[in-house]
C-alpha cells in the first residue's frame, strides 16, 4: 500500500489535487464524473482506468494530476499510482503534453509502454496515433535509463490486467467510441471514418474499449 508521501511523487510533477475520492456518478471512456459532498469533478481518463472502474455509483478514488492552462484547468485521474507516475514521465518529454500522453495510455498497458521504451522499440511507440518518429525517439533517449533504473530498484513495470465489458449492441459501441475520441483529441471526421474501416474489417463484436484501442494505432 502506497504511503501519503507516494501522492506526491517526484518534486517536478507535485500537484496541489493528489487525489479525489467520492461516488463515481459518471463513467465514461474518456471521463468520469466523481461527486464529492455534492459537487461533481470532472475527470480525464485513459482506457487502463475506465476498465478498473466498475460500472455502478461505486466509492472510487483516483489519483489525480492538474492541467492548469491559460485556457482551462483539466483534472486527469489514474486509478493506481503506477499509471499516474507513468503519466508524469511522459509528460517531461518535450512534444508530449497530457492529452497525448493519455492517448498512449488508452492505446497500450503501462507495462506495454516501458517495455517498449527500454527496448528502444520505436515502431511500437510510433504506432500510437500522433507519435511521429522524431517524439518516439526522444521518449526512449529522455526515459529508457530512468525506467531501467526504476525496475532495478523493483519498481513494478508490469502491465495493468484490463478487463473488457459487455456492450449492449454496436451502435451503442460506435456512439461511445466515437464520442471518446472526439475528447481525446481525434478529429470527429477522422475518428467516424476509422471506426467504420476497423468494424467493417474486425465485425461489430468488439468492445467500446478494443474498438479506441484499434482507432488509436
Amino acid at each position: 500500500m502506497p504511503s501519503y508521501a507516494d501522492f506526491f511523487l517526484p518534486n517536478n510533477s507535485r500537484n496541489m489535487i493528489a487525489y479525489i475520492e467520492g461516488k463515481l456518478a459518471h463513467k465514461d471512456p474518456a471521463y468520469v464524473v466523481i461527486d464529492v459532498h455534492g459537487v461533481g469533478y470532472e475527470i480525464k481518463i485513459s482506457l487502463q482506468t475506465y476498465s478498473a472502474l466498475q460500472d455502478g455509483s461505486e466509492k472510487c478514488k483516483l489519483f489525480t494530476y492538474l492541467s492548469i492552462r491559460e485556457d482551462a484547468h483539466v483534472l486527469f485521474g489514474f486509478k493506481d499510482l503506477d499509471e499516474k507516475s507513468l503519466f508524469l514521465d511522459l509528460l517531461s518529454v518535450s512534444g508530449i503534453g497530457a492529452n497525448t500522453a493519455l492517448v498512449m495510455l488508452s492505446s497500450m498497458s503501462s507495462g506495454e509502454i516501458r517495455t517498449a521504451l527500454v527496448n528502444e522499440d520505436v515502431k511500437t511507440i510510433q504506432s500510437i496515433k500522433g507519435i511521429g518518429a522524431k517524439t518516439a525517439q526522444r521518449a526512449i533517449i529522455e526515459l529508457k535509463d530512468k525506467l531501467k533504473k526504476e525496475h532495478l530498484l523493483g519498481s513494478s513495470a508490469g502491465g495493468t490486467t484490463t478487463t473488457s465489458f459487455a456492450a449492449s449492441g454496436s451502435s451503442k459501441v460506435k456512439a461511445e467510441a466515437l464520442a471518446a475520441l472526439v475528447t481525446l483529441g481525434i478529429p470527429k471526421n477522422v475518428a467516424e471514418k476509422s471506426i467504420e474501416a476497423i468494424l467493417k474489417k474486425e465485425g461489430d463484436n468488439l468492445t467500446v474499449e478494443q474498438l479506441i484501442k484499434l482507432a488509436l494505432r
